[in-house]
C-alpha cells in the first residue's frame, strides 16, 4: 500500500507502508524492551506490538500532520507500557490474552488511566488516540 507522510509546510512524500512506519517509529523493535519490568514481558511485549502494528501502519494514512501523527505514535507507546504495567499489578490479568486485555483497557470513549498520573490535557490526548484505536479494531462491527 502507498500511502502519504506529509512533512510539513504541505509537503507531502508518497512511500510505501513500511517506509512510513519506519520513518516515525524508527524504534519499533525496541519498544517490548522499553516496557518490561520482567525478562518475560518481551513476548508479552511482542505480541502487543504485532496487534497495534496494523493500527500505526493505517495512521499515515489519515492525512494527519506529523505532529499528530507523532503524538498518537507516542500514546500508543503509552498504552503498551500500561498494559505490562496492569499485568503486573493485577495476577488476573497474566492469563488474558493480549488481545483480550487491549479489548478491556480500550472503550468507544477512551482508554485507561495513566499511571502516574498525567495531566487532564495529556489524559483527553491520550484519550483521543484510544478512541481512534477503537474505532479501528471495532470498525467491521461498527458500521
Amino acid at each position: 500500500m502507498v500511502s502519504k507522510l506529509k512533512t510539513g509546510k504541505g509537503k507531502a512524500a508518497i512511500v510505501t507502508e513500511q517506509q512510513t512506519l519506519t520513518q516515525y517509529i524508527p524504534d519499533l523493535h525496541n519498544w517490548p524492551a522499553s516496557w518490561r519490568v520482567d525478562d518475560e514481558d518481551i513476548s508479552t511485549g511482542e505480541e502487543i506490538v504485532a496487534i497495534l502494528t496494523p493500527f500505526l501502519e493505517h495512521l499515515p494514512t489519515l492525512g494527519y500532520a506529523r505532529k499528530t501523527l507523532l503524538r498518537h505514535r507516542d500514546h500508543i507507546w503509552m498504552l503498551g507500557g500500561e498494559m505490562i504495567r496492569r499485568r503486573h499489578e493485577d495476577p488476573d490479568l497474566l492469563t488474558l490474552p493480549v488481545a483480550t486485555l487491549l479489548d478491556k483497557l480500550i472503550e468507544e470513549d477512551g482508554g485507561p488511566l495513566i499511571w502516574p498520573v498525567i495531566s487532564e490535557s495529556a489524559q483527553n490526548s491520550f484519550d483521543a488516540t484510544c478512541r481512534e484505536l477503537y474505532q479501528y479494531l471495532n470498525r467491521a462491527s461498527l458500521g
